[in-house]
């Protein structure tokens, strides 16, 4: 669908002379939950994604983000923001940062988790610094788990600039976990 249709769709004529530009994404989809994933504790699911085995969230194609690193208690994306993704001031909106930094709190928490085990995010804060802009190059999150208990978990992360090293946004996050099996 072209973004003309996709604006006349919505009811929204488009801009008489504004150019109309289009993106597309592809993704995988999950795979139904197996026995052999539910036997993959959430670093080796993280890990597979990372090596390919397994694909990854159909969000981050969609958004533009990807998974970088796992270890235990930590998890890293990069993001290219775009203009794709602004505002109606003009600015990426906050959804983008919101999203970026929910990934990696709730993957931080996700490497600490056994076989048969999920969790779901139920409170999330989030802080911006610095506005992020469509030609703002990439930017790193980082996630790192805080506390993974039986029933709840914690984490925070922090947005920076790969370019700059600058602070964007921070976050803190609670997760219910979840037994499965």
């Amino acid at each position: 669908m072209t973004t003309y249709e996709t604006r006349f769709e919505t009811g929204v004529p488009p801009v008489p002379g504004a150019p109309l530009r289009s993106r597309t994404h592809t993704w995988q989809p999950r795979p139904e939950s197996t026995s052999e994933i539910l036997g993959m504790s959430g670093l080796e699911i993280l890990r597979a994604s990372l090596k390919g085995e397994l694909p990854g969230a159909s969000m981050m194609s969609t958004l533009g983000f990807r998974l970088t690193e796992a270890a235990e208690g930590v998890a890293v994306f990069e993001g290219e923001p775009g203009d794709h993704l602004l505002n109606p001031m003009g600015t990426v909106h906050g959804g983008f940062l919101a999203t970026l930094l929910d990934s990696a709190l709730g993957s931080s928490v996700m490497t600490l988790l056994p076989a048969g085990t999920a969790y779901t995010t139920v409170q999330l804060g989030v802080h911006m610094i610095r506005p992020v802009m469509a030609d703002t190059p990439t930017l790193r999150c980082e996630g790192t788990a805080l506390h993974v208990g039986r029933t709840t978990a914690t984490a925070e992360a922090r947005v920076t600039g790969t370019h700059d090293g600058k602070l964007y946004a921070h976050a803190t996050t609670t997760c219910a976990i979840l037994r499965t099996v």
